[in-house]
């Protein structure tokens, strides 16, 4: 069951992205590279960002535990879900009201003109948080009955949504069709909350939600303590999950020192690198993370442990094996992605370059994800922020340490050792024991010997390739 919930989240991510690889297409083809879509990238940039930080990671990895133990998990779901959507509704509405000083947060360079027009299109995008966390707060449920297929495959809507509108209104001007993107989102958003819902009432968790509406005056009281530590622990973890996005916002801004074209190198092997970290790491933390804190909950910690322990080993081949094919097949992969119109051969090498470094810290983040789902499902949401906070300050140190000497290749090294310490402090954190009773050595010999032959075969390939290149 847990094999086939890892390849479900898997299967609706990589739908997903190659969706979005459709839609970036069609819109760099219809909208093109100008004002128009400056400005629409820029609307969309504030509540991606909110939907990635506070709503899919931290509300998620707080509540889902919180939820579990709780003594009447109806009324404490929709009281939670209430305060969380009257804050969102009411931060969207400021952002309406004061939409130009919104957008020129996002976009400081942007003369008065510009900002005028972006405006509107920040308001109206960002109602899609309001939306996604309706979706977020479904698909908590969902994990609890262990059901992923829906939240993995809902996902794709809004690109769908997005790719029906530049469809549509490509032959209209370019606002227009700036305009219609924006709107997509929002239904994009509502087809993601239409698609859960159908699920819950499949899942029979319609009297959850009932319930809780029904004895919401009544037995608020009863859960007052949950909430109080709910809120203590929601903070850490929003923090904890931001400062991924803060270590790449240091990147772009060092990468801005260095010779033009530096920051794309790291856009575009970021990008790469990316893919199989969503695709295996974060699909199997998701697919654990439930049943492990179930299993937790009622002293069932044998069980935790064997979970853990299948996860491991899933994980560690597909990233074992991500790891050597994208850091053998770095230019070719690049070459095959990228390397048409004005980026050139030299390019490819160079972003060839930066992803071989990314990719030597695949293992360390994505095995640092899985072990963090121990911290989450056992409340300890300080302690993951506080490691990962070590694991940041330590990433600006490398970046500022190798930036003269390496460039670019410097601050994607950084980003990799970053990585390693951080999965170092979450083992330490959780307790060696729970790794030293995962490993055997008949296993571990097993991993070695597959990924030298495997690594011989890339290499092998890679020579046909060259030559073919």
């Amino acid at each position: 069951m847990q094999l086939r919930s890892i390849f479900t989240n898997s299967a609706g991510i990589l739908f997903s992205r190659v969706l979005g690889f459709i839609r970036d297409l069609l819109t760099a083809s219809i909208l093109g590279a100008n004002i128009y879509s400056d400005i629409f990238f820029v609307a969309f940039k504030l509540p991606n960002l909110f939907r990635r930080i506070f709503a899919e990671g931290a509300f998620l990895q707080t509540f889902l535990p919180a939820f579990i133990h709780s003594k009447s998990r109806s009324v404490f779901s929709i009281r939670t879900a209430l305060r969380f959507l009257g804050l969102i509704f009411a931060l969207s509405l400021l952002v309406t009201l004061f939409q130009n000083e919104a957008a020129k947060l996002l976009a400081f360079g942007f003369d008065a003109a510009t900002i005028e027009l972006a405006g509107p299109l920040v308001a109206i995008n960002f109602y899609y948080l309001d939306l996604i966390f309706l979706v977020t707060f479904l698909s908590a449920l969902l994990q609890y009955k262990e059901h992923f297929a829906t939240t993995a495959f809902a996902t794709a809507l809004l690109n769908i949504a997005l790719i029906c509108a530049l469809l549509l209104f490509q032959h209209e001007d370019k606002l227009t069709i700036a305009y219609a993107m924006s709107y997509a989102v929002l239904i994009g958003g509502a087809l993601q909350l239409l698609a859960h819902l159908i699920a819950i009432k499949v899942q029979k968790l319609c009297p959850v939600l009932l319930g809780g509406f029904k004895y919401l005056g009544r037995k608020s009281r009863r859960i007052g303590s949950e909430l109080k530590t709910f809120n203590k622990q929601f903070l850490p973890a929003m923090w904890g999950n931001s400062t991924a996005q803060i270590a790449a916002f240091i990147d772009t801004w060092l990468a801005s020192f260095l010779a033009s074209g530096t920051i794309s190198y790291l856009y575009y092997a970021n990008r790469v690198f990316q893919l199989p970290l969503a695709l295996f790491a974060i699909a199997a933390s998701v697919a654990l993370f439930p049943g492990i804190t179930k299993a937790l909950k009622n002293g069932k910690e044998t069980q935790a442990q064997n979970s853990l322990n299948k996860t491991f080993w899933i994980l560690l081949y597909l990233l074992g094996f991500s790891t050597l094919g994208g850091f053998i097949l770095s230019e070719p992969i690049v070459w095959l992605l990228f390397e048409r119109g004005a980026f050139n051969a030299l390019d490819t090498t160079r972003t060839a370059a930066v992803l071989q470094m990314y990719m030597l810290g695949l293992l360390f983040f994505g095995m640092g994800k899985l072990f963090s789902t121990l911290l989450y499902a056992t409340k300890r949401q300080g302690e993951a922020a506080k490691i990962a906070s070590i694991s940041l300050l330590a990433n600006v140190g490398f970046s500022l340490l190798l930036i003269l000497p390496m460039g670019a290749t410097g601050l994607a090294l950084a980003s990799s050792l970053s990585g390693a310490l951080l999965l170092f402090l979450t083992i330490k954190a959780v307790g060696f024991y729970k790794l030293l009773d995962i490993i055997t050595f008949k296993k571990a010999v097993l991993f070695c010997i597959s990924s030298a032959v495997f690594a011989v075969i890339l290499l092998a390939a890679k020579e046909l390739l060259d030559a073919y290149l």
